[in-house]
């Protein structure tokens, strides 16, 4: 999966990969070859005294090593570039592709491990990224061209980096076996983290109401606790690898110059060519490092890269059609067809056989008890997910036939749980159209029967509201809800227990501003309280995702033990009240 991950989202910056190989070769060649011009300084220059030799040489070393610093610092430079351009299409593709997810598959993963894998997880595959441009590229041209230029100083000695490369190479790779593990560890107990933090985070009120701070503490310190200990598992075995390191290379070095000083005594060979050997091994075992420093990142980064393959090879169960029907006319009725729901590996389906006609200009309720299956059934129309059997209908085509966008501009959704996003009054609103005149707002506004907590904030549309809307009420947050899908004007308007939050008369109030407005439109209603829909043209009762009765609410009182009931639980509620 890392290697199709890399090769997928890197092959439009070929050029800069291309660019950053060559400047490499070049910065590396040049830096194989100061070590020979030192020698030559030493052997030539310092050794008989020749001042001209050693000011001549050194010029050109000085030379050498500009050019080698300026290829260095520009391969770094598109290296990371590259990297951070990877990092950019990576992170756009894993939220273009969770956008395309129907409920069922966000709901699978969970919005904690989405959030940390288009977050974190990508963020480790691009260091890998990073490190290979700078380092593992450069990695083995060096320890190829050290490895020539040693023997091409001194043969004799070449013995040593046969033993010294593999005994590195060997002591590195024991060590990053063994962090394998705890790499693939870390990133669970990372999307646990996360979990707790955002439960926590969201349910507040709820820890607080009901004194449990103690045990959510508990529970985030075993969480962070276990994130902590294997991160420093981690941590201890790449702290090993450095004094690995450092020890291999200076008995490396011992070892030059043990072997090296007699035979320089012999004259088998110089001083500066002893230097230069020595120069080029420390090269060669750095050139080794690097290269295993980053194969220990791969792992990791191949751990990353399953789980972010894993959410851009999974199918939406709500697939686009193939020869969508971009445009179509009709006023808004909306069908079930035989319809049911079933969640994968379930035991029993969520709606069974459900058949109703809702038409232009009448108001259709639902009702039924909690679980029975209400706000999937709304669900089905937008294509939120889509029916196991049966068909919905639109102005008589199938939804599933139809292109997403002409579906959803027909359609006001006003979901059981309000979402608001960071931004201001007007920018919610406008999600339902965008090009929506602030009168346009207002008018809304007062239909909601929000107009008048807007009015009364300090700067009115333009009032900041935050993310998830926390700092207005639930009913405000609801009446915003509802006024932001009247901006859009559609033909069929879907309120999914959408008044639940309001007081009797405010709800009373809304509901009648709501009917000039929706007048011609296809209003679908799912409400727990029968004094929000008792004036409703059909009323559908779903009891255990079937419907038990249907029609208007004097004849369901005849007719349908279940409404019967709903009704008189209510009832003894208010009196108990």
């Amino acid at each position: 999966m890392l290697v199709r991950l890399l090769r997928t989202h890197l092959r439009p910056y070929a050029g800069y990969l291309s660019l950053v190989v060559v400047l490499q070769l070049v910065g590396t060649i040049a830096s194989l070859y100061l070590p020979s011009l030192n020698a030559d300084i030493i052997d030539h220059g310092v050794a008989v005294g020749d001042t001209g030799y050693i000011m001549r040489t050194g010029g050109w070393m000085l030379g050498v090593s500009l050019v080698q610093i300026l290829c260095t610092v520009v391969a770094v430079y598109f290296g990371a570039k590259t990297a951070a351009l990877f990092g950019r299409d990576v992170r756009a593709a894993v939220f273009h592709k969770v956008g395309e997810f129907s409920a069922r598959e966000v709901n699978s993963f969970g919005a904690p491990t989405l959030i940390s894998r288009s977050t974190n997880d990508v963020t480790q595959v691009q260091m890998l990224v990073v490190t290979t441009c700078t380092m593992l590229v450069a990695a083995p041209i060096t320890m190829i061209g050290g490895i020539f230029m040693a023997v091409r100083e001194d043969a004799g000695l070449s013995w040593l980096v046969a033993v010294a490369v593999p005994l590195l190479a060997l002591s590195i790779g024991l060590i990053a076996s063994r962090m394998v593990p705890q790499f693939q560890r870390m990133q669970k107990y990372v999307d646990a983290v996360n979990r707790v933090l955002r439960e926590q985070i969201t349910g507040i009120r709820v820890v607080r109401a009901f004194v449990r701070e103690p045990h959510e503490t508990e529970r985030f310190g075993r969480a962070n606790s276990d994130l902590t200990d294997s991160a420093i598992r981690a941590g201890r075995l790449m702290a090993l690898i450095f004094p690995v390191v450092m020890l291999i290379l200076n008995l490396s070095s011992v070892a030059v110059l043990w072997f090296g000083a007699s035979r320089v005594e012999s004259g088998a060979m110089q001083v500066g060519e002893l230097t230069a050997f020595l120069s080029y091994l420390i090269q060669i075992l750095f050139s080794v490092m690097m290269a295993t420093f980053v194969m220990i990142m791969v792992p990791r980064a191949t751990v990353c890269a399953d789980r972010i393959s894993e959410v851009l090879n999974t199918e939406s169960s709500v697939r686009p059609p193939v020869t969508a029907i971009k445009t179509f006319t009709g006023a808004g009725q909306l069908v079930l067809e035989n319809t049911s729901f079933q969640f994968p590996g379930a035991a029993e389906p969520v709606l069974r056989d459900v058949s109703f006609t809702a038409l232009p200009g009448q108001t259709t309720a639902i009702i039924g008890s909690t679980g029975a299956g209400k706000t999937t059934l709304l669900s089905l129309v937008p294509r939120l997910m889509d029916a196991t059997e049966g068909r919905v209908l639109v102005d008589g085509i199938d939804v599933r036939e139809i292109a997403p966008e002409a579906l959803w501009e027909r359609i006001g959704l006003v979901p059981q749980r309000p979402y608001l996003f960071s931004g201001t009054v007007a920018s919610n609103l406008r999600y339902g159209n965008p090009d929506a005149t602030d009168e346009d707002l207002w008018t809304a506004l007062e239909i909601a029967q929000g107009k008048d907590f807007v009015e009364s904030m300090p700067e009115g549309l333009e009032s900041p509201i935050s993310q998830g809307g926390t700092n207005v009420s639930g009913g405000q947050r609801q009446r915003l809800a509802i006024a932001r899908a009247l901006v859009r004007k559609p033909e069929i308007y879907l309120f999914d227990d959408s008044f639940s939050a309001l007081d009797l008369a405010t709800d009373a109030r809304l509901r009648a501003a709501l009917r000039p407005v929706t007048r011609e439109a296809c209003v679908v209603i799912v409400a727990q309280r029968v004094s929000t829909i008792i004036d409703a043209d059909q009323i559908i009762v779903i009891e255990d995702g079937a419907i038990v009765g249907k029609g208007r609410h004097d004849e369901l009182l005849d007719n349908c033990p279940t409404y019967v009931e709903i009704v008189e639980s209510q009832r003894s509620a208010e009196e108990a009240a």
